[in-house]
């Protein structure tokens, strides 16, 4: 029986278009550098201080003047931050709000198969096809994946992958979820990784806002977003740079085969013949 934890639905999840969360993290990234900026002028200006204030106390033996530019520099941090907090703090909870959003809205893409089955859904073509290959064998299901893989027809690619769904797994002619692989995955990748890029984000704004407001971040924020940097790694919807010489681009590895590449290369070893029993 299926477990009703994994199959309940978020009925409070937003929704949120491709191009809606492309927005939401373009005003992610502006309102990050905009904090951003507001903190590295509030640095430099408690640089510029702390060179004022050693200056000026230049005569005071180094342990006294250590302690009253501390002092100092705490007074002037703090009035800093007080003149700066409103608007760090309304930058801020804009970015937690936009975060929420976009994290509330992961529910509508959690895979490349959700969001090929809703793309087509209520589609007429799709539903003639599904009529049309009701009774279609592994070898013409198999040969229809090719082509809906290579001419990237969606309508055709729900059909198919409804049509394998109440096949018993070995007897499938083709791997469903990498025919959905070709046609969202690359789509599905930018938006798990915009996901990602906006909690880290958030996060960056807030440990930058308590290291200046403090003078020290918190670890534990750290740690999460190193880790978070490491699931964008990990996902590599942007692609990793070119090699900077042509020695750098001998040693790089082969490219990683396509969802098309793997449709043909799961087909053909579906077609190989089994080999024959050693005696």
């Amino acid at each position: 029986m299926p477990n009703p934890s994994k199959t309940k639905a978020n009925l409070g999840a937003a929704w949120m278009t491709d191009n809606d969360i492309r927005a939401a993290l373009a005003k992610i990234h502006h309102n990050r550098n905009q904090h951003d900026n507001m903190v590295r002028k509030a640095h430099s200006d408690l640089t510029r201080r702390r060179q004022q204030l050693e200056s000026s106390l230049d005569g005071i033996n180094k342990r006294d003047r250590d302690s009253m530019v501390t002092k100092a520099l705490a007074g002037h941090r703090n009035e800093l931050a007080r003149q700066s907090k409103d608007a760090r703090l309304a930058l801020t909870r804009e970015l937690s709000a936009l975060a929420d959003r976009i994290k509330s809205a992961e529910a509508h893409y959690r895979s490349p198969m959700q969001m090929l089955m809703r793309d087509t859904l209520g589609d007429e073509r799709r539903s003639r096809i599904q009529s049309q290959i009701e009774h279609s064998g592994p070898v013409e299901l198999a040969s229809l994946a090719e082509l809906a893989a290579a001419t990237r027809d969606k309508e055709l690619a729900a059909a198919l992958c409804g049509r394998v769904h109440g096949m018993k797994r070995d007897e499938r002619p083709f791997n469903a979820g990498e025919l959905a692989d070709v046609m969202f995955g690359e789509q599905h990748r930018e938006l798990s990784q915009a996901l990602v890029e906006a909690e880290r984000r958030v996060l960056e704004a807030l440990q930058a806002d308590q290291d200046f407001e403090t003078g020290k971040g918190s670890p534990h924020r750290a740690l999460q977003i190193a880790m978070l940097k490491k699931r964008e790694a990990e996902i590599g919807a942007y692609g990793d740079p070119a090699p900077d010489d042509e020695e750098d681009a001998d040693d790089a590895p082969a490219a990683t085969a396509t969802g098309e590449d793997r449709i043909v290369a799961g087909l053909k070893a579906r077609r190989a013949p089994a080999s024959e029993p050693t005696e």
